[in-house]
């Protein structure tokens, strides 16, 4: 008889470990009290760009970014054989971009460490910058860029990833409205709001932002908080974008629909996903720094969408020591996306007893803070 397996969240990171155990073999059921990939997943600009997000030195994280990125390729492929869906899956590469000569220095800084991981960056200024961001802004001297980095259209991504679940015999059930969790310490059972009642041999919690509220239940400390991430989307018209551009104070991302996506301002607001002009204002006053053309526009469409933040940075992912029945994958804040090849190979090895890389076993194990 097959190990039925409960997941708890069906954002991007339940989904993709709901594929994963599917691949395996495994009888999943995903539970969801909203729609699937209806918070931060859906909202995300789908960028896959470590090198681009994390600045300083390596550390557990980076690396565990770093593989997800390696994976996401053959990944995505699989994702669309399986599902029968496409969507956007653009190797654009990235420029990291500055303005001042002060700058510079940290940028060759950064390159040296990330070339011992196999990064081929180089950083670029003049008539290079120019040829390959014909609209940057003058006011750019310098970036670093990466052609390793991609993005996908993450709102599809997410469709074709339950698709693909459900293509593999993954029960999916959501708009549960509540979902509780009435017992753990043995075979896990979820209750519905409706009263509904789900049984499995084993529990994965993908709760997102919403994970902290589990605290009481297991007894430990889930230090996971909701952030707020606000972005706006244009569209280009006639202007060329080519790459994944960043800066200190966010990032714009071309699609192939011909919009560009312009984040995040980030703030702290509990639960509260309404956009706000101040959030919004945040990213349009900085905008047109880097590509001036944006003066001339106004965003078409604004949302928000809430980060699973942790206390020290780190996902939780890995199972409670005295129940290893109950594995965590939650707190991934902005790189769920990216992170969701890695962590669904990484809890079906969990699963299935496969050895995991200590260095990940340690910094990511989902008692540390107790």
């Amino acid at each position: 008889m097959k190990e039925k397996i409960l997941i708890l969240g069906g954002g991007v990171i339940g989904l993709a470990t709901a594929f994963s155990l599917s691949r395996r073999n495994y009888d999943v059921t995903v539970l969801e009290k909203n729609q699937c990939g209806g918070q931060a997943s859906g909202a995300a600009a789908g960028m896959l760009a470590p090198f681009s997000e994390i600045s300083e030195d390596p550390d557990p994280f980076f690396l565990f970014c770093l593989d997800s990125l390696r994976m996401f390729k053959k990944w995505q492929q699989d994702v669309k054989e399986t599902s029968g869906m496409d969507f956007e899956y653009t190797e654009s590469g990235s420029i990291h971009a500055v303005y001042h000569e002060s700058d510079t220095l940290p940028l060759e800084s950064r390159i040296a460490w990330q070339k011992k991981f196999g990064s081929q960056a180089e950083i670029i200024e003049g008539a290079q910058l120019t040829s390959l961001e014909p609209n940057l802004s003058d006011e750019v001297i310098a970036g670093i860029y990466s052609d390793e980095e991609s993005h996908v259209f993450a709102p599809d991504y997410v469709k074709a990833l339950k698709a693909a679940c459900e293509k593999n015999g993954v029960s999916i059930v959501d708009n549960l409205k509540k979902v509780r969790i009435k017992k753990w310490a043995s075979a896990p059972v979820l209750e519905a709001e409706s009263g509904r009642t789900f049984t499995g041999d084993t529990l994965v919690v993908c709760s997102g932002a919403w994970s902290g509220e589990l605290e009481a239940v297991f007894n430990i400390r889930i230090p996971v908080y909701p952030i707020r991430g606000q972005i706006c989307a244009y569209d280009r018209g006639a202007e060329t974008v080519n790459h994944i551009i960043t800066t200190s104070q966010g990032y714009l991302v071309p699609k192939s629909n011909g919009t560009l996506i312009n984040g995040a301002s980030e703030d702290i607001a509990g639960f509260n996903t309404e956009v706000t002009d101040k959030g919004i204002s945040r990213l349009v006053n900085w905008n047109s720094r880097i590509l001036p053309f944006l003066k001339e526009k106004s965003p078409f469409h604004t949302w928000a969408g809430l980060r699973p933040a942790t206390q020290d940075g780190f996902p939780l992912i890995g199972p409670l020591k005295d129940h290893p029945h109950i594995i965590f994958a939650a707190g991934h804040y902005r790189n769920g996306i990216l992170l969701s090849p890695v962590t669904g190979e990484a809890v079906a090895d969990y699963i299935s007893g496969k050895q995991i890389d200590d260095h990940y076993r340690t910094a990511f194990q989902p008692e540390r803070f107790t």
